[in-house]
């Protein structure tokens, strides 16, 4: 019982993420675009770092 308790929690939680992403989305479209832009940008700077530490160590 308790592992079917902890599979509904997580389905729970997944569905209440969803929505709050879509409501978040929905009402603060200009700040879910720089959100994601901000992203995007922290995940291109790391991969920038990345490839000049390897690249250092040739």
């Amino acid at each position: 019982m308790g592992v079917v308790t902890a599979v509904q929690a997580r389905k729970v939680i997944k569905w209440v993420l969803i929505v709050s992403v879509v409501f978040y989305l929905l009402t603060r479209p200009t700040d879910a675009a720089h959100t994601v832009h901000g992203a995007f940008n922290g995940i291109v700077s790391a991969a920038d770092s990345m490839a000049q530490f390897f690249a250092t160590l040739t």
